[in-house]
């Protein structure tokens, strides 16, 4: 699933895209917003919210979408779309006179009053990558969780939102931390900080990338059975969180050793 690196990248395009003009297509393929068309609104901009995006209308009025596991948006200069805004995949259409965006199999379409939002992201904590995030309120969360296990905690988008299986693992890797450590046990503000570093820095750089070289993506996301960049001790494959919400994760048996209460 794209993480909150890639759904600001998204958010951008699609501001850069739409901001400030009128539509003159807004076409919702979607079970019952089908016969809804957006064209002749006009809009304001999208901003990204965890993993979600918000396009919001000048008529007060915001278009609600998420990637989920498929789902991507691609921009086209209007009139060279040669036929990709009829592909059956294709969910959403935003056309200005310049511009097409085409949101491809999303996971979900909402369409509701702006002021209203929260009915579709008030449920999430605090983005990770929001411009005025309180890194230290946000951290408080974490702990507050008590004995559930960090790697579990770290995804539920109600504690902290926009992380996921990478940035999961990439921070854990960074601080030495056990994925199965209680939550009450952890620096909570440190690695919401380290979370937030790495995912600017992917925002930031020319390919999204943990890592911040495009040549190496991660240090130990989707690396199972290779050398640990630290101690070259191979990296292990488990699972966090309880079935069937598990998630996979990734780390160094030797850099991220059990607390020694839990040995």
């Amino acid at each position: 699933m794209p993480e909150g690196d890639v759904v600001l990248r998204t958010a951008r395009r699609l501001d850069a895209a739409l901001s400030g003009q009128a539509l003159v297509r807004g076409e919702l393929r979607w079970a019952d917003l089908g016969g809804v068309d957006l064209a002749g609104a006009r809009v304001s901009g999208t901003s990204a919210v965890g993993k979600h995006l918000l396009t919001r209308l000048e008529d007060g009025r915001t278009l609600h979408t998420h990637l989920r596991m498929d789902g991507f948006w691609r921009v086209y200069r209007a009139g060279t779309e040669r036929g990709a805004d009829r592909s059956v995949k294709a969910r959403v259409v935003l056309g200005t006179e310049r511009w097409t965006c085409v949101g491809y199999l999303l996971g979900m379409v909402d369409l509701v009053r702006t002021r209203d939002e929260d009915r579709v992201v008030g449920h999430l904590g605090p983005d990770v990558l929001a411009p005025d995030l309180d890194v230290a309120a946000a951290g408080a969360r974490i702990p507050a969780q008590g004995p559930r296990g960090i790697g579990e905690v770290l995804l539920d988008q109600r504690v902290v939102a926009g992380l996921g299986t990478i940035y999961l693992a990439e921070t854990l890797w960074a601080h030495g931390v056990w994925p199965w450590t209680p939550a009450a046990d952890v620096d909570g503000a440190a690695l919401v900080a380290t979370a937030r570093r790495l995912m600017q820095r992917s925002v930031a750089a020319s390919l999204p990338t943990a890592t911040g070289d495009p040549r190496r993506g991660t240090h130990v996301h989707g690396r199972e059975g290779r050398g640990c960049p630290r101690c070259r001790t191979p990296i292990v494959r488990s699972r966090v969180g309880v079935a069937p919400l598990d998630r996979p994760v990734f780390w160094c048996p030797r850099c991220q050793p059990a607390p020694s209460s839990s040995s």
